[in-house]
């Protein structure tokens, strides 16, 4: 009896190869399909990350542009710096065009360009 009860443990944990197979089919399609989303995900962040990329470099170069318009106007700020450094009369030209300073003794006489320019901008007394 011995004997036979091993054989019958023996043969009811024993599988067949006809069990084997539609586990093996299910497990087989189960990875294939977790192989197919990762490599979806993969190429789905890959392709937002080249987009990311591209827009990346495009900001990039229009700050590069905006860096380069900025130095040559502060070469040209410079440069204006120097020059009233340099020369008085361009001072003075500015002081009177810009600010409507005047000399001491000097004689300022205001006319309107027409009637609306009078109402909206009242004459100011001229800086001394």
């Amino acid at each position: 009896m011995r004997a036979g009860t091993q054989t019958m443990t023996i043969e009811n944990e024993a599988w067949s190869a006809d069990d084997d197979r539609p586990r093996g089919r299910a497990a087989r399609l189960a990875i294939a399909g977790f192989v197919l989303l990762v490599l979806g995900l993969v190429a789905t962040a890959g392709i937002k990350s080249a987009g990311d990329l591209r827009a990346a470099k495009n900001q990039e170069q229009a700050l590069v542009a905006r860096i380069a318009e900025a130095r040559l106007h502060i070469r040209d700020l410079e440069d204006r710096v120097a020059r009233l450094d340099e020369d008085p009369a361009t001072l003075e030209r500015l002081a009177r065009e810009q600010l409507g300073m005047v000399r001491p003794g000097d004689v300022v006489i205001v006319l309107p360009a027409n009637e609306d320019d009078t109402r909206q901008n009242p004459p100011t007394e001229p800086r001394h």
